[in-house]
């Protein structure tokens, strides 16, 4: 449960940086350009917005009892998810694509916007790897942060589209990546040796 005694400053920006460079929504804005030019030039900044942060806080709240009807821990779904987390970050430094997205935009701003697209695999994933390292209030709170971040680049894609430039995207997108590396990297050694004995 969200304990308000537990916030930490130093948790809330790690975590809210964390699922930043997760969700990607800056390297994202390509997609999400040609996305909204499909869909008549209107994509539904708070619908997409809701749906992709209710995705995440039901993720936080009942991942733990989903987890626990396959008879799995944080720990063992931790490790797996530091393994995503890393592929992913490996996709935005070398431009691959291991995942395949759902680019169907007929379903409108919840799908393939609000999931897959922000709230994805690698988002949830990364949430419930998160848990195992820092406390749920915080994480909430990062999570809300992020939708705002969300909200904010929905309504203003054009104009950071056209700020940042295709070289821009490119950078952001490949510096996230290493920082997700390293973030695989921290919660892997953390997590791993309680699963080896």
């Amino acid at each position: 449960m969200a304990d308000f005694a537990n916030i930490k400053s130093e948790e809330i920006i790690t975590v809210t940086f964390t699922l930043f460079a997760v969700i990607d929504i800056l390297g994202s804005i390509p997609i999400l350009i040609s996305l909204k030019e499909k869909m008549g030039g209107v994509i539904r900044s708070s619908q997409a917005t809701i749906a992709s942060g209710a995705f995440m806080i039901l993720f936080l709240f009942i991942g733990q009892s989903f987890l626990n009807l396959l008879g799995l821990d944080v720990q063992s779904f931790a490790v797996a998810g530091s393994i995503v987390i890393f592929i992913i970050g490996l996709e935005m430094i070398l431009g691959l694509d291991f995942f395949k997205q759902d680019n169907d935009p007929r379903s409108g701003s919840v799908v393939p916007i609000a999931f897959p697209l922000i709230a994805g695999s690698g988002t949830l994933t990364t949430i419930m790897s998160l848990k195992a390292n820092y406390f749920d209030i915080n994480i909430l709170i990062a999570i809300l942060i992020n939708c705002i971040i969300i909200f904010v680049v929905l309504k203003s894609l054009n104009w950071i589209g056209k700020a940042l430039g295709q070289n821009g995207l490119i950078v952001v997108r490949k510096f996230f990546g290493v920082i997700l590396l390293a973030i695989a990297v921290k919660i892997f050694s953390t997590n791993a040796h309680g699963l080896i004995k």
